[in-house]
Protein backbone atom coordinates (compact mmCIF):
# COMPACT_ATOMS: atom_id res chain seq x y z
CA UNK A 1 0.00 0.00 0.00
CA UNK A 2 2.40 1.91 1.26
CA UNK A 3 3.91 1.95 -2.59
CA UNK A 4 0.77 2.46 -4.71
CA UNK A 5 0.82 6.07 -2.35
CA UNK A 6 3.99 7.46 -3.46
CA UNK A 7 3.36 7.89 -6.89
CA UNK A 8 0.02 9.17 -5.70
CA UNK A 9 1.77 11.60 -3.80
CA UNK A 10 4.38 12.67 -5.95
CA UNK A 11 2.27 13.22 -9.03
CA UNK A 12 0.08 15.40 -6.74
CA UNK A 13 2.89 17.34 -5.57
CA UNK A 14 4.24 17.81 -9.32
CA UNK A 15 0.72 18.76 -10.82
CA UNK A 16 0.64 21.46 -8.02
CA UNK A 17 3.98 23.21 -8.18
CA UNK A 18 3.26 23.53 -11.62
CA UNK A 19 -0.03 24.86 -11.77
CA UNK A 20 -0.12 26.92 -8.74
CA UNK A 21 2.89 28.56 -8.98
CA UNK A 22 2.24 32.28 -10.29
CA UNK A 23 4.83 34.91 -11.57
CA UNK A 24 6.23 37.33 -8.80
CA UNK A 25 3.56 40.27 -8.48
CA UNK A 26 5.60 43.16 -8.77
CA UNK A 27 4.08 46.73 -7.83
CA UNK A 28 4.03 49.14 -11.54
CA UNK A 29 5.70 51.98 -11.55
CA UNK A 30 4.05 55.12 -11.14
CA UNK A 31 3.10 56.96 -14.63
CA UNK A 32 2.11 60.34 -16.17
CA UNK A 33 0.14 61.58 -18.39
CA UNK A 34 2.06 61.99 -21.59
CA UNK A 35 0.12 65.58 -23.41
CA UNK A 36 1.83 65.80 -27.03
CA UNK A 37 0.49 68.66 -29.41
CA UNK A 38 1.60 69.37 -32.68
CA UNK A 39 4.32 71.48 -33.81
CA UNK A 40 3.02 75.49 -34.15
CA UNK A 41 2.75 76.85 -37.08
CA UNK A 42 1.79 80.47 -37.54
CA UNK A 43 -0.54 82.65 -39.96
CA UNK A 44 -0.34 86.47 -40.49
CA UNK A 45 -3.27 87.90 -38.72
CA UNK A 46 -4.71 91.14 -40.32
CA UNK A 47 -7.76 93.29 -40.35
CA UNK A 48 -8.84 96.49 -40.02
CA UNK A 49 -7.26 96.76 -36.67
CA UNK A 50 -3.83 99.19 -36.39
CA UNK A 51 -2.11 96.29 -35.90
CA UNK A 52 -0.91 92.96 -37.25
CA UNK A 53 0.20 90.09 -35.69
CA UNK A 54 1.10 86.20 -35.88
CA UNK A 55 -1.62 83.31 -34.29
CA UNK A 56 -1.09 79.60 -34.34
CA UNK A 57 -2.98 78.06 -36.76
CA UNK A 58 -4.41 75.96 -34.15
CA UNK A 59 -6.14 78.40 -32.33
CA UNK A 60 -9.50 80.07 -33.39
CA UNK A 61 -9.28 84.13 -33.49
CA UNK A 62 -12.72 85.81 -32.90
CA UNK A 63 -13.22 89.43 -32.87
CA UNK A 64 -15.29 90.89 -29.68
CA UNK A 65 -15.29 94.57 -30.39
CA UNK A 66 -13.44 97.50 -30.78
CA UNK A 67 -10.40 95.65 -32.35
CA UNK A 68 -10.27 93.28 -28.63
CA UNK A 69 -10.29 89.50 -29.45
CA UNK A 70 -10.51 86.09 -28.04
CA UNK A 71 -8.00 83.35 -29.20
CA UNK A 72 -9.46 80.02 -28.39
CA UNK A 73 -7.71 76.87 -27.78
CA UNK A 74 -10.25 74.50 -27.68
CA UNK A 75 -8.18 71.39 -27.21
CA UNK A 76 -6.84 72.75 -23.85
CA UNK A 77 -9.93 74.37 -22.82
CA UNK A 78 -7.61 77.69 -22.80
CA UNK A 79 -8.46 81.41 -24.17
CA UNK A 80 -6.20 84.45 -24.96
CA UNK A 81 -7.68 87.93 -24.53
CA UNK A 82 -6.17 90.33 -26.75
CA UNK A 83 -7.62 93.86 -25.69
CA UNK A 84 -6.58 96.93 -27.85
CA UNK A 85 -7.06 100.80 -26.04
CA UNK A 86 -6.08 103.82 -27.84
CA UNK A 87 -3.35 105.99 -26.20
CA UNK A 88 -4.84 109.83 -25.72
CA UNK A 89 -2.10 111.11 -23.19
CA UNK A 90 -3.29 108.12 -20.87
CA UNK A 91 0.05 105.79 -21.05
CA UNK A 92 0.40 105.75 -17.30
CA UNK A 93 -2.69 104.65 -16.65
CA UNK A 94 -2.71 101.96 -19.24
CA UNK A 95 0.92 100.76 -17.99
CA UNK A 96 -0.04 100.64 -14.20
CA UNK A 97 -3.41 99.08 -14.99
CA UNK A 98 -1.54 96.10 -16.64
CA UNK A 99 1.03 96.05 -14.10
CA UNK A 100 -1.90 95.86 -11.70
CA UNK A 101 -3.69 92.59 -13.16
CA UNK A 102 -0.58 91.31 -13.63
CA UNK A 103 0.28 91.65 -9.68
CA UNK A 104 -3.29 90.78 -8.59
CA UNK A 105 -2.00 87.13 -9.04
CA UNK A 106 1.23 87.61 -6.33
CA UNK A 107 -1.75 86.01 -3.81
CA UNK A 108 -1.66 82.32 -5.70
CA UNK A 109 1.62 83.01 -7.60
CA UNK A 110 4.85 81.25 -6.40
CA UNK A 111 7.16 83.58 -8.62
CA UNK A 112 6.27 86.18 -11.22
CA UNK A 113 8.95 86.76 -14.29
CA UNK A 114 9.22 89.86 -15.82
CA UNK A 115 11.23 89.77 -19.26
CA UNK A 116 11.10 93.63 -20.91
CA UNK A 117 10.68 93.18 -24.55
CA UNK A 118 12.22 96.00 -27.14
CA UNK A 119 11.69 96.26 -30.92
CA UNK A 120 12.93 99.72 -32.29
CA UNK A 121 12.58 99.11 -35.09
CA UNK A 122 8.95 98.75 -35.35
CA UNK A 123 8.62 100.62 -32.01
CA UNK A 124 6.55 97.68 -30.24
CA UNK A 125 7.77 98.19 -26.86
CA UNK A 126 6.48 95.98 -23.54
CA UNK A 127 6.77 93.82 -20.74
CA UNK A 128 6.45 90.03 -20.82
CA UNK A 129 4.98 87.72 -17.11
CA UNK A 130 5.68 84.65 -16.78
CA UNK A 131 3.53 83.78 -13.75
CA UNK A 132 4.50 80.20 -11.81
CA UNK A 133 2.20 78.96 -9.42
CA UNK A 134 -1.28 78.27 -9.13
CA UNK A 135 -2.84 81.20 -10.34
CA UNK A 136 -5.90 81.96 -12.32
CA UNK A 137 -3.29 83.23 -15.66
CA UNK A 138 0.20 81.75 -16.10
CA UNK A 139 1.74 84.32 -18.79
CA UNK A 140 0.27 88.14 -19.45
CA UNK A 141 2.01 90.73 -21.75
CA UNK A 142 1.35 93.84 -22.74
CA UNK A 143 3.22 95.99 -25.49
CA UNK A 144 2.70 100.25 -26.74
CA UNK A 145 4.53 102.39 -28.79
CA UNK A 146 3.96 104.79 -26.04
CA UNK A 147 2.12 107.23 -28.89
CA UNK A 148 -0.61 105.90 -30.53
CA UNK A 149 -1.40 102.30 -29.21
CA UNK A 150 -1.78 99.99 -26.13
CA UNK A 151 -2.69 96.43 -26.09
CA UNK A 152 -2.41 93.96 -23.24
CA UNK A 153 -2.97 89.85 -23.40
CA UNK A 154 -3.51 87.54 -21.10
CA UNK A 155 -4.17 83.63 -21.21
CA UNK A 156 -6.76 82.06 -18.76
CA UNK A 157 -7.79 77.90 -18.63
CA UNK A 158 -10.90 76.81 -18.07
CA UNK A 159 -9.94 74.59 -15.32
CA UNK A 160 -8.84 74.94 -11.51
CA UNK A 161 -5.39 76.37 -11.35
CA UNK A 162 -3.29 73.48 -10.75
CA UNK A 163 0.13 74.15 -12.15
CA UNK A 164 1.30 70.85 -12.52
CA UNK A 165 -1.64 69.47 -14.28
CA UNK A 166 -1.51 72.83 -16.47
CA UNK A 167 2.07 72.71 -17.20
CA UNK A 168 2.61 71.39 -20.77
CA UNK A 169 -0.29 73.12 -22.38
CA UNK A 170 0.55 76.91 -20.25
CA UNK A 171 4.17 76.17 -21.83
CA UNK A 172 2.59 75.93 -25.56
CA UNK A 173 0.17 78.69 -25.22
CA UNK A 174 2.93 81.07 -23.44
CA UNK A 175 5.37 80.22 -26.11
CA UNK A 176 2.44 81.35 -29.15
CA UNK A 177 1.85 84.21 -26.77
CA UNK A 178 5.65 85.14 -26.90
CA UNK A 179 5.45 84.63 -30.61
CA UNK A 180 2.37 86.89 -31.13
CA UNK A 181 4.27 89.81 -29.11
CA UNK A 182 7.20 89.35 -31.22
CA UNK A 183 5.47 89.67 -34.72
CA UNK A 184 3.04 92.25 -33.69
CA UNK A 185 3.43 95.29 -36.10
CA UNK A 186 1.71 98.78 -35.99
CA UNK A 187 -0.05 99.87 -38.86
Amino acid sequence: MFRKTIPVILLATIFLSIFSCKKEVLPKPSSQLRLEYPVAEYAHFENACPFTFDINSEAIIKEKSNCNFTIDYPKMKATIYLSYKPVNNNINILLRDAQKLTYEHVIKADDILEQPFINKDNKVYGMFYQVNGNAATNAQFYVTDSVKHFLDCSVYFYAKPNFDSVMPAASYVKNDMQQLMESLRWK
